[in-house]
């Protein structure tokens, strides 16, 4: 039987596999929206780090739809760290406080016990409305994009035509044309927010003289949030 965890109140579901859903975690430290569990696992490091833990042929990570997605107690560290030193000391004292805890419930006592009712009873039918444009964007990126892609890499990624994600961004208010002008630019709210990036590409016109042109780049941050954008559009 899992043993219960809450942090600040916030209770920390596990699987059958005894992970840990990283969807609670980021609520008990807060719920910023920087710290979106998406955004720390398209980390490179991340992905190292879940690369070496796989080694050992145990499933260290696993997104359920609708749920959330699951890990193993050292990736809620490494997460537990990202987000903050506070967040991370108060992660690591939890977890040993539940861990050194000795005395075992009787299964009677259990099932009278209303917070472990709730914990083990608990169908998750409230949360998955909330918990699925995440846990959908997430999935739509299996191939674990690093770092940042061209408009017609990220609608590759995004499963779409180019030209209809081009226009996608362009009535949402992410990418604009100045007047007289061919290449694409970012609006600056989604350079500042980190969504976009521009790109200097130095190149020579036809009368020898050095020019530079700008080109519009997806951060994987961006694409995150794409992903969940064109999900609630479908759902409309």
């Amino acid at each position: 039987m899992n043993q219960l965890i809450k942090i600040d109140n916030t209770e920390i579901r596990q699987d059958g596999q005894g992970r840990y859903c990283l969807n609670d975690l980021h609520r008990a430290s807060g719920g910023e929206s920087r710290h979106r569990p998406t955004y720390w696992l398209t980390n490179q490091q991340t992905q190292e780090l879940i690369s070496e833990i796989s080694k050992d042929g145990i499933p260290s990570i696993l997104t359920k739809q609708g749920l959330g997605t699951f890990v193993c107690k050292e990736l809620v560290y490494a997460y537990a760290m990202w987000i903050s030193p506070k967040f991370h000391l108060l992660v690591i004292r939890t977890f040993d406080a539940v861990v050194n805890k000795s005395q075992t419930m009787d299964p009677m006592i259990a099932l009278n016990d209303p917070v472990y009712l709730r914990s083990a009873l608990l169908t998750y039918s409230e949360k998955v409305l909330e918990l699925k444009p995440k846990a959908e964007a997430f999935d739509r990126l299996a191939t674990k994009a690093q770092g940042s892609m061209n408009l017609t890499n990220a609608a590759k990624h995004l499963q779409m035509q180019p030209k209809m994600f081009i226009q996608f961004l362009f009535s949402h208010r992410w990418i604009y044309k100045r007047v007289g002008s061919k290449p694409w630019i970012a609006y600056q709210d989604k350079l500042q927010i980190g969504y976009l990036e521009h790109k200097a590409n130095p190149y020579e016109d036809k009368d020898g003289n050095l020019k530079i042109s700008e080109q519009v780049l997806v951060t994987a941050k961006g694409l995150v949030k794409l992903s969940e954008m064109l999900n609630k559009a479908v759902e409309l």
